[in-house]
């Protein structure tokens, strides 16, 4: 029998139907998991096990009556970006302090809805800023992947590391994850798990903390491509309290898995190939096509010329919007307070106290791009390059069905690497980005391991509200590369 921590969403939900384990003991496996390994890998920032366990009860007594839904039993980490009802929400920073939201998001309504069984709140990067995981208030996250020879710490990327790192450490069977530039996507190719940024508006954004509005997107992180396709009708879906949200049926993604690519065109970008892209990952993004090719799709070479402005452009909208949303963060409605001689003082104190380096660097980038005498020069014409960067897929879309691209330019490195560097650390995102800036759908799927025996991923692009596609290439590659390696800090079997 499968140990409890090693099923994937598919196979306990198989398990929980034929009463081979009950959601009680999964979640119970899960909870003693946790509280194993999470003060060496910290993916969690907090753990509600009396939660956790009242929900699993709760799940054995539907599940004995023939009443489960699609996700009834199914342990998941949520990333703590998302509010829940009575549980901290913190998004990793000081600021919020003991912050206990009186709703839940829109995201985790519809999982609870559906039956699943929330372990606790997953770490990030404060306030989703981060490509290493490495800017949380309450501490790093640990990569459980480890380089072969080198006990060297690594990043599990960011900003959704706990997220990741806890899928792949086997402390959940999923978790919920939020993309800005590239989060989901980043932190599942170094954690060597699959992770789906959905396109903008499929996914509510109601009671997720706002990082940059026009580009934050929810999606989950998990071990197979099956398993982010069930999580992710659960999560997606109209919502009147959303504006941005898409009143687009919800087909079902998990059907598309096996659908199989024969027949598609899949587009590959001359201009992904950029300086600094490792020669592992260039050699396994030959692979991919090939293994495209051998399953009956066509290979088209396209061009986006856009691109090579991409990341300058995503580092002005991005801090411009996150300088907007941190305003409401004031020490006076709730989170910390420090005194002050008078309202400006205590303002400039509280921000000064709860927020950390590079949340206070991304703050000050967004409030200068805005500011009299630069908001044209720059902020308008950031807005102006992404319409040219969405344009740029657009044409794309008449020539190919999806495009296939590294996910990251490197894997996994090693904490403090490039924690100096914010510049080469923002470079982690070259990839991902355009993904968000054009509000299309992308993925990673682990593809290889490097000479170091670290996961490498394969992403592919779709069209908008054609997640269906990604689902299906995402699972021939899936299927072809047979990715089966584990990390060596995991749950016991």
């Amino acid at each position: 029998m499968t140990a409890a921590t090693d099923f994937t969403i598919a196979g306990a939900r198989a398990a929980l139907a034929r009463r081979e384990i009950s959601a009680t003991e999964l979640a119970t496996a899960h909870l003693d998991a946790i509280a194993a390994l999470n003060p060496r890998v910290n993916a969690y920032i907090t753990v509600t096990p009396e939660v956790a366990l009242a929900q699993a009860a709760a799940a054995d007594a539907a599940l004995s009556k023939g009443e489960a839904g699609p996700l009834t039993g199914i342990p998941l980490a949520v990333k703590d970006l998302f509010c829940t009802a009575g549980t901290r929400t913190t998004a990793a920073s000081k600021i919020l302090g003991d912050f206990k939201p009186p709703y839940e998001s829109t995201v985790t309504s519809q999982l609870l809805r559906d039956g699943a069984v929330f372990l606790g709140k997953a770490n990030l990067d404060e306030f989703a800023m981060g490509s290493s995981n490495e800017s949380s208030a309450f501490g790093g996250v640990e990569n459980p992947w480890k380089r072969q020879g080198d006990d060297a710490v690594l990043v599990p990327g960011g900003s959704s590391g706990g997220s990741a790192a806890a899928v792949a450490a086997r402390l959940a069977l999923g978790a919920t994850a939020t993309d800005t530039g590239g989060s989901i996507r980043q932190p599942a190719a170094f954690c060597g798990i699959v992770g789906i940024k959905p396109t903008y508006g499929r996914c509510s954004r109601f009671g997720i903390v706002a990082y940059a509005s026009s580009l934050d997107q929810a999606g989950p992180v998990a071990r197979t491509v099956e398993d982010c396709a069930i999580l992710l009708n659960s999560m997606a879906g109209f919502d009147p309290k959303d504006s941005t949200s898409a009143d687009r049926a919800v087909p079902d993604f998990a059907a598309a898995v096996a659908r199989g690519v024969k027949g598609l065109r899949i587009g590959i970008p001359r201009e992904y190939r950029v300086e600094g892209l490792s020669p592992e990952i260039d050699a396994l993004w030959r692979k991919g096509m090939e293994w495209l090719k051998a399953e009956g799709a066509t290979l088209v070479d396209i061009s986006l010329p856009h691109t090579k402005y991409a990341l300058p452009t995503y580092y002005i909208v991005a801090p411009a919007e996150a300088s907007s949303n941190l305003a409401r963060y004031d020490g006076v409605r709730f989170g910390i307070r420090e005194e002050g001689a008078d309202l400006k003082d205590l303002y400039e104190r509280s921000r000064a106290a709860g927020f950390g380096a590079e949340v206070k660097r991304r703050i000050l980038i967004g409030t200068y791009v805005l500011s009299a005498g630069y908001y044209d020069a720059y902020y308008v014409k950031a807005q102006q390059v992404r319409a040219l960067i969405k344009r740029d897929f657009d044409q794309a879309w008449g020539q190919v069905d999806a495009i296939l691209t590294p996910a990251t330019p490197t894997a996994a490195f090693g904490r403090d690497e490039t924690q100096d560097d914010p510049v080469a650390m923002y470079l982690n995102d070259v990839f991902t980005i355009t993904a968000n800036l054009a509000g299309i759908p992308g993925m990673s799927v682990p593809a290889g391991l490097d000479a170091r025996g670290l996961p490498l991923g394969l992403q592919i692009l779709g069209r908008p509200f054609d997640e269906e596609t990604v689902f299906a290439v995402g699972g021939a590659i899936e299927r072809v590369a047979g990715f089966t390696a584990t990390p060596s800090v995991r749950a016991a079997a």
